[in-house]
């Protein structure tokens, strides 16, 4: 049996996080309580979260800086969930690695529903294809791995992508040469949860180029298509 997936939930309102994590213990999930910064950083070197729920409202501590942290040094799910429903805040939390962000007040439910779906993409539950390559794209020099979800650059070295991240770069590897909505990305990435009108992908697309190329401010694998998307350049080959 597989064991429970382990949720941190960090906000300094102990009403808060014990509602959720009775909430979410009682959908099958492990859940820490945490209050500061400080303790989510002991509890990562000890027992990593495989998702953290990061309230960016903390007394003394900046959120942003915790979510960069998590992204410099660990690879798990991150939902920021937060009072703070400002456009800007949004984007900036999308920049610094999360993968997906929720305001308050908040619909149980719907939670619980995000939550699955970030774990979803990090663990997908498709079976892995029978040959050994054929689950290997590689553009450029790199290599994408959609069985171990994992990039390699051109000198072979390992480089860590956010689960939306993974899923955005997987989506252009499947289709090369073609140009992507938005629309079509978002369902790729985000499925159900993707909402209407919804310009995050600008966002992602974004990161990922500063991940992959040479300048980002001058793209060349992942090229803009005015009004109409975005464009994978290279040829994509298997094994």
């Amino acid at each position: 049996m597989k064991p429970a997936p382990h949720i941190a939930v960090l906000d300094d309102e102990v009403d808060i996080t014990l509602l959720l994590a009775n909430y979410l213990q009682g959908h099958g999930f492990r859940v820490t309580q945490l209050h500061n910064g400080r303790a989510l950083m002991a509890l990562m070197d000890t027992d990593p979260a495989d998702l953290v729920l990061l309230d960016l409202g903390l007394p003394g501590e900046d959120g942003f800086s915790i979510a960069r942290r998590m992204r410099e040094s660990w690879r798990c799910g991150l939902v920021i969930v937060t009072g703070r429903g400002d456009a800007v805040d949004k984007v900036v939390g999308l920049e610094v690695g999360a993968d997906d962000y929720v305001t308050k007040p908040f619909d149980l439910r719907e939670l619980v529903a995000r939550v699955k779906a970030v774990l979803r993409r990090l663990t997908p539950e498709t079976p892995v294809l029978p040959a050994a390559s054929a689950h290997k794209l590689r553009f450029a020099g790199w290599q994408l791995d959609t069985a171990a979800r994992s990039l390699r650059n051109p000198k072979g070295e390992e480089v860590t992508l956010t689960g939306g991240e993974f899923d955005l770069l997987q989506a252009f590897a499947r289709h090369p040469g073609r140009v992507l909505s938005r629309d079509f990305l978002l369902e790729e990435t985000r499925g159900r949860e993707a909402a209407p009108f919804d310009r995050t992908i600008d966002v992602q697309v974004g990161r990922l180029r500063r991940k992959i190329e040479a300048d980002a401010d001058d793209p060349q694998l992942i090229k803009s298509v005015r009004g109409a998307g975005y464009i994978l350049i290279p040829p994509v080959s298997h094994g």
